[in-house]
């Protein structure tokens, strides 16, 4: 029906030549003005007009510039309109149709006005344009009224109003259509002009005009589709009644209805064909180029509407012609793009009739399809999962088993609506061959239920994808699709307990415990109604029907698992993974039905198994849950909580009474004491431990047996390992209980004096099992300490608690050592000196990243004793030093608590990373010595370490600006601080660490660059400065950092570096006038004054005799112009690489002393290099005011001979240039080489240059993969 899009895109319609707005071929024109293209097509029968209507074309009556008038008030333009939303589309349509038969060409420059305003142009086309001008020459004009101050235009502008606007502009383009389908759109003059004005506006520059236009011809060109659609059934229906009517016998054949019906065919024939040859035009002229368009948003316009033909005309658009451009696209680099292409298929894809002309198109881009799953935007791989699964409704064949496999991991995925889908999928394929029920048959439960299949798939599908920790994945993936299956408790437990049918196979003991798992999955997540932790962002609101449902499904597994749960305890008694998932259950119980349901003897009943699963079991994670359950069940509000507290207490009594009794005769034997009595105790022990933990056994006083354990086994040194941890733990609830009970103000002031007494003994006890030679006894302690530090540190009296004060502990010196020893020797080791002491353990990757799990505890209990000032911050630079070399196991916890501490005291962090640099820097001296290499690995990896350090400081200077000159201080103290090892005239031995303190300079301000550069001054001697051996390059290196950017005043270089040389360039001002000069003198004081905040850091100097500061001069204007410097002027530094000058002796100087010893007057020895000077600048005086005119002269010239600047730019765009190194000029003027120079003129907003851009937006390797570009036609 369409041709084939592969045509050339030009096209032409025919129309009067009084017509200006005539076609798209007004927008490609040769340099007279002249159409290039012919007209094509039909003659232009209904396009002509009579003599009366010609004088239409001009300003109707009533009408100023194409606007209405009434009474004198113009009424409001279309875009207004629109705008506003507040009229019935229907009604502003059927408004401008009236106008249109009236005066047809005023009505169109209103539709065209309406267009470009649309886009956020400001220009008005008027009757005159419209009349004597072409459609480029408009656009161009228009394009020049533009305002390019602002990105913004209506479709992009952010708010309710605009979004609105975006909605009523499209619904006013399919009402303008759907109005006009029966007349005016065959006219071949309005739809000519719309179709022509669009697609030029398309072909813009400006992205404003190709968005507006490209939304507008998509919107144009489906408003049309839905002609062409009633087209076709018009025709289809007059066939229908054409042969019908011929097919009658003679005598009762209508002859005139026959004429009739020909000739209404032949006229819906004639319009087709008139709708087909706009709709070839916009495909062609506007589509086919703004699909691959640079911009996002303009792609995704056209495929998300070319999906929408696709669906609503399927017989002339659903085939592979139009599919290829959706599949191409969808590998676009542009999310946003991706997403239109799938949601446009799904269109597709959900109707199963249209699957027959999707074949070769999925046989050609499943895999992409597939691949969509994984893509790195969540909602394209929503989408795509869901394409997927509509797929796989329509035909089974087409998905392989790996692309299912592909997307059956998904299900796992921490993103929920990836998972979700993802579950749809997974429900679809499996769970879909469900048996069905017979109508008016009892519904069938437990092994006869039809789900019993679908949950053994289940448990296989769990199994095998060896995901075992992530059940709860898996349903909440599930539970939307399959929450009735999921729900199925009854079924669950039948297939637990009940012994399988005849024929039925039964369940292994590794799926019983799969299922098991699921079944508390389900449990928790009707019981919370909300995802698993690490899936979702907190807690949403539920709705009434929601609250509904979770209180039914409480109720339901309530009275399921009440009676089931006593049998299946008992049945799972032994085995410790199935008891510890079915204890969970209880915690989601509403309680209230063992009283309302009469269920009081099941009650009973799980008591006593609870009881004997204590008693049988040792594992920790067991008696856990034992202790959870019973913390569960003991809830005062509901009336069981007698029942069960009398069974906790006897259960809790029994326990303490064995263990004073077994520990009594234990420590009695003493050495004597065999394995059994041992593992008497240490059984006794862990119950007691787990119990400890959910509830207060603080009236048994375990606190006097577990000290006495534990001080004995100090003693002794030979108490087993797991009796000391445990005993540690279980005494530790003690003090915590203790604490609670003292916080709730319920305890007395002797009570009070204990716990103090209790925490400071047990304290003493860990920091003495500090040093015990059994690593895990060693890692207990030191947990066990962070904790009892942080507790009881000074912010447990904040919050109204001021009555704790007494119990406030701050660790001694001594204590703070040790831990710090511990981290060191145990956090800060190799993985495989760790490993080794895991007795040869062959599953390596299991046991380092246990091993690392437990290193990086313990790092982080240390880091909260800094970040919360329990412990000395100084002693945080044995931490950060290691940032480094642990960054892959540590970094993130290292680089957390630089960043606690800086929030903290930025000055104290600041030294305290200075610090761990320090200690690295003597470090490595000990172990290379004072001639070290500094390109050795040791001092670069110190550099890269300050490097990364410097960064963590942020961009923020003002903030950070205290810290970092702190920082710098205590650098330079150090560097200076040890003499030279080589005697005097040496560097200090120090001196190479001010090349790793060059890392920060970049972090100070301009001004505070000049006070630590002043501050160096302090500690360098004369002799320093004249220095050039490779040993001062860290000093020369240094100053050069805190000169870069600084004021020129601070700099007294006598001779610096050059690139054309070792020439000398003297510091000298530029001829200028008193005002400038006393313009330059304020601006050079503001940063002095600027800087005295931070001076104050340098106020705690050394009070030693050091070399004279540079004075600071606030103009040149005023100098004598024979003399570079007052001869007070002593500075004389040295840059880098630079040979002393022929005229320059520095050899015959004498050594300069140390900072701390007395330098000697000086004054001498520099006054003849300054008379040599000055006879050199008094005969270069005259050339430097040369090369100021010369330099001005030619950046005139060549401004002037750039192209394309308007001549009112030139003059400032000089100035500009000349002032912008205000304070500088000196170094222009001497030795400028003018014929290398280099100018940078900022880029010209010139709107003429506009006009030397391309007019193709489109770089295919910009936007799409490069897998796309080699992909081939159908």
């Amino acid at each position: 029906m369409i041709a084939a899009p592969e045509l050339p895109s030009e096209f032409a319609f025919t129309q009067d030549t009084d017509t200006r707005f005539s076609s798209d071929t007004d927008f490609s024109e040769d340099p007279d003005g002249r159409s290039t293209t012919s007209a094509k097509g039909k003659g232009g029968k209904k396009g002509k007009r009579g003599a009366g209507e010609k004088g239409k074309g001009g300003k109707g009556a009533g009408r100023i510039n194409g606007h209405h008038q009434e009474n004198g008030m113009e009424n409001m333009m279309l875009f207004e309109v629109v705008k506003l939303g507040r009229s019935a589309m229907q009604s502003v349509v059927d408004d401008w149709i009236e106008s249109y038969k009236h005066d047809r060409d005023v009505a169109l420059l209103d539709l065209i006005n309406f267009f470009i305003q649309c886009s956020g142009c400001k220009g008005v086309v008027s009757g005159e344009m419209f009349r004597n001008m072409q459609n480029s020459e408009i656009i161009r004009r228009m394009t020049e009224e533009f305002d390019e101050d602002s990105g913004d235009y209506p479709l992009t502008i952010a708010g309710p109003q605009w979004k609105k606007f975006k909605t009523s502009f499209c619904e006013f383009i399919a009402v303008l259509v759907r109005q006009c389908q029966y007349s005016i759109i065959y006219d071949e003059y309005m739809m000519d002009t719309v179709i022509s004005l669009l697609t030029g506006l398309s072909d813009s520059q400006v992205r404003a005009f190709r968005h507006t236009s490209t939304l507008a011809a998509m919107k144009l060109m489906t408003a049309l589709v839905n002609v062409a659609l009633n087209l076709s059934i018009n025709m289809d229906n007059t066939q229908r009644q054409y042969e019908a009517e011929r097919n009658k016998i003679v005598a009762k054949r209508a002859n005139d209805r026959l004429e009739l019906l020909l000739q209404k065919r032949k006229e819906l024939q004639e319009n087709q064909d008139e709708i087909e040859n706009m709709m070839n035009a916009i495909f062609k002229g506007v589509f086919v180029h703004r699909y691959r368009d640079s911009i996002a948003e303009i792609r995704a316009i056209c495929i998300e509407e070319i999906g929408v033909w696709m669906k609503l005309y399927s017989d002339a658009f659903l085939n592979d012609s139009y599919l290829k451009y959706v599949g191409w696209t969808m590998h676009d680099k542009q999310g946003e793009v991706r997403l239109k292409c799938l949601t446009a298929l799904q269109g597709l894809y959900y109707n199963r009739e249209l699957n027959a002309r999707l074949e070769l198109f999925t046989s050609r881009f499943k895999d992409r399809i597939v691949s969509m799953t994984l893509d790195k935007e969540y909602d394209v791989a929503v989408q795509a999962i869901r394409l997927l699964t509509l797929v796989l409704n329509s035909t089974d064949e087409v998905l392989t088993p790996e692309d299912c496999e592909s997307v059956y991991h998904l299900v796992y995925s921490a993103h929920r609506p990836v998972a979700i889908a993802a579950g749809e999928f997974l429900f679809k394929k499996l769970f879909s061959q469900r048996e069905p029920e017979e109508e008016g048959a009892p519904k069938r439960r437990g092994r006869q239920s039809p789900n019993v299949n679908l949950i053994k798939t289940t448990v296989f599908f769990f199994l095998e994808s060896e995901l075992h920790e992530h059940a709860a994945y898996l349903v909440d993936s599930l539970w939307e699709c399959g929450a009735e299956l999921l729900k199925d408790w009854e079924c669950m437990i039948s297939l637990l307990l009940d012994d399988p049918l005849p024929g039925e196979e039964a369940l292994t003991d590794r799926q019983e415990t799969a299922l098991i798992e699921i079944m508390l999955c389900t449990v928790r997540q009707a019981a919370e109604c909300h995802p698993p932790v690490g899936r979702g962002s907190g807690k949403r609101v539920m709705t009434a029907k929601e609250k509904k449902t979770q209180l039914d499904d409480r109720t339901r597994m309530t009275e399921l698992f009440a009676v089931a749960l006593p049998p299946l305890l008992a049945k799972y008694a032994v085995d410790a993974e199935k008891v510890t998932n079915l204890l969970q259950l209880p915690q989601f119980f509403d309680l209230e039905i063992y009283t309302t349901g009469r269920l009081e003897k099941h009650l009973e009943s799980l008591l006593r198994q609870i009881r004997e699963i204590v008693e049988k079991h040792t594992d920790t994670e067991v008696l856990e849950s034992c202790s959870k359950t019973y913390y569960a069940l003991c809830n005062e509000e509901f009336t069981i909580f007698n029942r069960v507290d009398i069974a906790r207490s006897q259960l809790l009594d029994e326990l303490v009474d064995k263990f004073n009794r077994l520990l009594e005769d234990f420590l009695q034997e003493g050495e004597d004491a065999d394995e059994d009595d041992a593992y008497q105790v240490l059984s006794t022990l862990k119950r007691i431990t787990a119990f400890h933990n959910a509830h207060d056994l603080s009236g048994w006083d375990l606190f006097t047996s577990n000290f006495k354990l534990l001080n004995t086994g100090i003693e002794n040194g030979d108490m087993p390992e797991q009796i000391v941890i445990h005993s540690l733990q279980c005494t530790h609830y003690v003090i915590l209980w203790n604490l609670a009970k003292s916080s709730e103000g319920s305890s007395k002031k002797d009570d009070m004096v204990t716990l103090r007494k209790q925490m400071r003994a047990f304290c003493m006890m860990c920091q003495r099992y500090l040093t015990n030679v059994n690593t895990a006894v060693k890692e207990q302690a030191f947990t066990i300490l962070c904790d009892l530090l942080l507790i009881f540190s000074h912010q447990m009296v904040s919050g109204g608690r001021e009555h704790l004060e007494p119990l406030v502990y701050s660790p001694e010196d001594s204590l703070q050592s040790e831990l710090l020893s511990f981290i060191l020797n145990h956090v800060f080791i190799d993985q495989d000196d760790d490993i080794n002491s895991t007795d040869g353990q062959q599953d390596d990757e299991a046991v380092k990243i246990e091993a690392l799990h437990k290193r990086r505890n313990l790092l982080a209990a240390y880091c909260k004793l800094i970040i919360y000032c329990v412990v000395e911050m100084k002693t945080g630079a044995d931490i950060f030093k290691q940032y480094m070399r642990y960054y892959n196991d540590y970094g993130d916890i290292i680089k957390e608590t630089m960043s606690k501490t800086r929030q903290i005291d930025k000055i104290q962090c600041a030294k305290t990373l200075i610090l761990s640099l320090q200690q690295l820097f003597n470090e490595m001296l000990s172990e290379l010595g004072h001639g070290f290499d500094r390109s050795s690995s040791a001092f670069c990896g110190i550099k890269e370490l300050a490097r990364r350090f410097s960064l963590t400081f942020g961009l923020d200077q003002v903030k950070t600006r205290d810290a970092i000159a702190m920082l710098h201080k205590d650098g330079i103290e150090f560097a200076f601080k040890e003499p030279s090892p080589q005697g005097e005239g040496g560097p200090p031995l120090h001196l190479a660490f001010l090349d790793i303190l060059s890392e920060f300079s970049s972090k100070l301000m301009r001004q505070d660059k000049r006070t630590v550069h002043m501050y160096l001054e302090r500690f360098m001697t004369f002799q320093m400065a004249l220095q050039r051996e490779d040993c001062w390059l860290p000093l020369i290196s240094y100053r050069n950092s805190l000169q870069a950017g600084g004021d020129d005043d601070t700099m007294s270089v006598m001779s610096g570096y050059s690139s054309r040389g070792s020439s000398i360039r003297s510091k000298k001002a530029k001829p200028s006038s008193i005002s400038s000069a006393g313009t330059s003198a304020v601006k050079r004081k503001l940063p002095e004054e600027e800087s005295s905040s931070s001076s104050e850091v340098w106020q705690q100097s050394l009070q030693t005799p050091v070399m004279m500061p540079s004075p600071h001069l606030t103009s040149t204007a005023m100098r004598d112009p024979k003399r570079g410097r007052d001869d007070s002027y002593m500075g004389v530094y040295a840059l880098p690489h630079e040979q002393p000058q022929p005229h320059q002796h520095p050899q015959h100087h004498q050594q300069m002393p140390q900072h701390h010893q007395t330098p000697m007057e000086y004054n001498s020895s520099v006054t003849w290099m300054l008379a040599q000077r000055q006879q050199e600048e008094a005969r270069q005086q005259q050339e430097r005011a040369m090369n100021y005119v010369k330099l001005r002269t030619n950046l005139q010239h060549a401004i002037r001979r750039s192209t394309g600047l308007m001549e009112e730019d030139e003059e400032p765009i000089v100035e500009d240039v000349m002032m912008s190194s205000e304070g500088r000029m000196d170094d222009l003027n001497e030795g400028m080489d003018f014929d290398t120079m280099d100018i940078d003129l900022p880029p010209s907003k010139n709107r003429r240059e506009r006009s030397e851009l391309k007019p193709d937006y489109f770089d295919p390797a910009s936007i799409m993969d490069e897998s796309v570009l080699g992909v081939s036609m159908f």
